[in-house]
């Protein structure tokens, strides 16, 4: 692996930053990952055009070789057809009644509330789904944008409460994948109680915290700024949720699908799919990880096996068999209550499909380039290895921070991420004799900043979707709060290092 780094040396950043920085100025995201990855291949290939151009197409190709993209992007697609079998049973609009008849009763005792708070209530939905950041953001987005339309409240505004929500809450509540993943590299890492350092890392893990309270300060002060401010003004003097131009994330069908003629709307039609979805993940993770648990933890209490197994569990896999669940589940209960024939719901899981190509699209683009940067270019290693050696112990958790961040920003992986700095932040802070816990929350924060706000990410991309926002509108409108709390978090680990 160090050849190869020495090999590119800084070329190795091109093909992400390229990508990034092509996508926030044109708005052409396929495009601008498309360039990306030719780049990177053109960089491999010593600028061959020729084999530039094979290679690729090959990454496309070589996307589905692995099983857990495949899944991905099956999950991506068949999340489509859910949406659309809960907007047809009425569940959509009962829901939105539900929230509504709450909503009139606290503007009732205060002018203005209900509009604060349907977006307090959004984000305590991410912040309770905190088993899987991609369901958190999916569960969200598609439960609370029709309200947040028919309250004229910007799609910007909601992929912003979605994906605020989701990753920072996922992590800082460690009983999920998250949590199981991260005592696993620390296992590996020589910790022999994991879960001991993992609660002790919690409350310097300062991105997360300061990205979920960020949300709650602008909602409640009803004070955004920047593009945001100017996304919330189109919405309230013209009435667009989307801005001129916008190419929202989700086809148009899937927005405005109208509920079925002469059924009575009930928000239980759309409350039991998502409980099921939201429930099938953390068994599945258990389930799928199971065996490794018996193995690993011969002896242990079932809680302990349980919570191993859903760290050795595969993600990939507990997302598809979670939508596939719910919408297995979702036919049986709406063709009980008369509303649907076999017929009409395969006909409505093939338009859902159709819908959210684009989206499967995207993902896959999102892969290759990750795939061509974590195990080709090795974008992440470079950029550690060439920051390690001019490291001081006061300074160590800040610039850990700002190496991890970038890492995940431009790789759009925050596992990728902490895979790379965990291994090489713990031996640093043993030898330099800086703080540990604060290290490592370093690196975890930095990972979870880059999982937020990064365009190639799938978390990013999915509360894109959900909203049914232009994905390069909801990063640049929620980069602001984004580096705020990142700057934040950046003073405060400059802070503890230097006081150590």
């Amino acid at each position: 692996m160090e050849e190869i780094v020495q090999q590119y040396g800084f070329l190795s950043l091109v093909p992400s930053v390229l990508a990034i920085a092509l996508a926030i100025a044109t708005k052409r995201v396929y495009l601008s990952l498309l360039l990306g990855i030719f780049s990177g291949w053109l960089i491999i290939n010593d600028f061959n055009f020729f084999k530039g151009f094979l290679d690729t197409l090959q990454a496309f190709v070589d996307v589905f070789k692995d099983s857990g993209n495949t899944r991905t992007i099956m999950f991506c697609a068949l999340v489509g057809a859910l949406i659309l079998f809960i907007q047809r049973s009425g569940g959509v609009e009962g829901f939105i009644y539900f929230i509504q008849g709450r909503l009139e009763k606290m503007e009732a005792k205060s002018s203005g509330r209900s509009r604060v708070m349907v977006q307090v209530f959004a984000w305590l939905t991410g912040m309770l789904i905190f088993v899987e950041s991609s369901i958190s953001a999916l569960t969200v987005g598609t439960l609370y944008r029709p309200i947040f339309d028919k309250m004229g409240i910007s799609r910007e505004k909601l992929a912003y409460i979605t994906d605020s929500s989701s990753s920072p809450s996922s992590i800082l509540i460690p009983l999920n994948a998250w949590g199981a993943f991260i005592m696993t590299l620390l296992l590996s890492n020589g910790f022999e109680d994991p879960l001991a350092m993992m609660v002790s890392v919690m409350p310097y893990n300062f991105y997360p915290i300061f990205a979920l309270l960020l949300v709650l300060v602008i909602i409640l002060s009803k004070r955004d700024f920047g593009p945001m401010k100017k996304a919330e003004t189109r919405v309230r003097e013209t009435g667009k949720l989307l801005a001129d131009g916008a190419t929202p994330m989700i086809a148009d069908e899937l927005t405005n699908e109208p509920a079925k003629e002469g059924i009575t709307p009930k928000a239980i039609n759309m409350v039991v799919p998502i409980i099921v979805m939201v429930l099938f993940m953390p068994l599945m993770l258990a389930y799928t990880g199971w065996d490794m648990a018996e193995a690993e933890r011969a002896g242990a209490g079932f809680f302990n096996k349980f919570f191993f197994a859903i760290g050795q569990g595969s993600g990939s896999t507990a997302v598809l068999v979670a939508v596939c669940s719910s919408l297995i589940v979702s036919m049986l209960f709406y063709k009980s209550q008369g509303i649907m024939g076999i017929r009409e719901m395969i006909d409505l899981t093939l338009k859902g499909i159709s819908g959210l190509m684009p989206l499967a699209l995207l993902m896959m683009f999102a892969f290759a380039i990750s795939t061509l940067c974590k195990e080709h270019l090795h974008t992440g290693q470079y950029v550690a290895d060439i920051t390690s050696s001019w490291l001081s112990p006061a300074l160590l958790p800040a610039i850990i921070f700002v190496i991890s961040c970038f890492i995940a920003f431009a790789t759009g992986t925050s596992w990728g991420t902490f895979g790379i700095m965990l291994s090489i932040g713990i031996p640093m802070a043993q030898t330099m004799d800086a703080p540990m816990a604060i290290t490592i929350a370093a690196v975890l924060g930095g990972g979870v900043f880059g999982d937020h706000c990064s365009p190639i990410s799938d978390t990013t991309i999915i509360s894109s979707m959900s909203s049914a926002t232009d994905h390069i509108d909801h990063v640049r409108t929620q980069m602001p709060y984004a580096l705020i709390a990142g700057g934040l978090a950046f003073i405060f680990y400059l802070t503890l290092g230097i006081i150590g």
